[in-house]
């Protein structure tokens, strides 16, 4: 008892530590696979791989946060979408190289440990988890006094996943003719929250319930927390049928850093502006903030939140499938022969 005390002096209350854990395991009941052997709480989570038929077995893993975003989710008091967030920003870069995300773990530290707000939090991570196929296995949740502000709380996570060596996408088999398709974005994502809040909130004292775009009714809020998609289970199957050459995820550094990472060095990509819309919400982002055109397709995703490289005799199949899910998607250029640029824009 007198430890117990001790540490609620020091500003950490343990008893809401036990209660969050507990709110915690009904949202990651849903995430569970049959080949999870441990329960949460314990000291690790414990995954079995004996059951996968993989001839060349290659564990793939990421990890990543939400960055600044979390300041909007803060101000609006809505903490679910950035757990989604969470698990997108690495399972989307798992099955970018070619790996089913099998389990997540997450890392909450906040100022002061309200177990609604962590549940709230879970309860994102969970629904992500679901959307992509991965157990929730594990995590921790650290009340850190001194180091965050009271209500201020941070979020990280770790994926794994698996992938047959031979299927794994590296970009050696990209090659100048395939054809780039963009899959659509459901917003903003998780990236350029530095510059938005500088736009929205610095520049033009924009507050979060009220409406951004004219003619609109969503608020700010609910247009900036519009969680990033989760494109696996759209994804892997072309993987597996080996049907496709490149992906890139466009998260931070918009298409300039991303489309060559998927490609050799002596291929650039050609993007065709107008073959898609650019979400209403970055028309509006470059108007206010006054910010250079290319500039937006190095912070962005400006409406395309994964890209592949497919060949041409592919193109037709992949678009077909991708519309049977339910997916956007559209034509938005090609791999060429580089010459100064790594990314064209025509």
């Amino acid at each position: 008892m007198t430890q117990g005390n001790a540490y609620s002096r020091a500003g950490v209350d343990v008893h809401a530590g036990y209660e969050a854990v507990n709110r915690m395991q009904k949202h990651v009941k849903r995430t569970l696979r049959s080949e999870v052997l441990t329960n949460l709480g314990g000291f690790g989570g414990a995954f079995d791989l004996s059951k996968f038929n993989y001839q060349e077995p290659v564990l793939v893993s990421g990890t990543d946060g939400v960055g600044t975003k979390l300041m909007v989710a803060i101000g609006s008091e809505k903490y679910d979408t950035v757990g989604i967030d969470c698990v997108a920003m690495c399972v989307n870069d798992i099955v970018a190289q070619g790996a089913e995300p099998l389990f997540f773990l997450d890392y909450i530290a906040l100022g002061n440990n309200k177990p609604e707000v962590v549940e709230s939090i879970v309860s994102g991570v969970a629904e992500g988890c679901v959307q992509a196929g991965a157990a929730l296995i594990g995590g921790e949740t650290a009340e850190m006094p001194g180091m965050y502000a009271y209500d201020d709380f941070d979020i990280a996570g770790f994926a794994v996943g698996i992938g047959e060596k031979n299927q794994l996408i590296t970009g050696e088999k990209v090659k100048a003719g395939d054809i780039l398709i963009g899959l659509a974005a459901s917003g903003i994502h998780s990236n350029g929250f530095s510059l938005v809040r500088d736009i929205l909130f610095e520049q033009h004292d924009y507050k979060l319930d009220q409406v951004l775009i004219e003619g609109s009714d969503i608020t700010v809020s609910e247009a900036l927390l519009e969680p990033t998609k989760i494109y696996v289970q759209s994804v892997l199957p072309f993987v597996k049928e080996g049907i496709i050459s490149g992906i890139a995820h466009i998260t931070g550094g918009g298409f300039i850093e991303n489309l060559p990472r998927m490609m050799g060095n002596h291929l650039a990509a050609e993007i065709k502006l107008g073959s898609w819309p650019v979400l209403p919400i970055f028309n509006q982002l470059q108007a206010l903030g006054n910010v250079d055109s290319l500039e937006m397709y190095e912070i962005f995703n400006m409406g395309i939140g994964m890209v592949l490289a497919v060949p041409a005799e592919y193109v037709v199949q992949v678009k077909e499938q991708l519309d049977q899910k339910g997916e956007l998607c559209y034509e938005i250029g090609q791999v060429v022969e580089k010459t100064d640029q790594e990314v064209i824009f025509k």
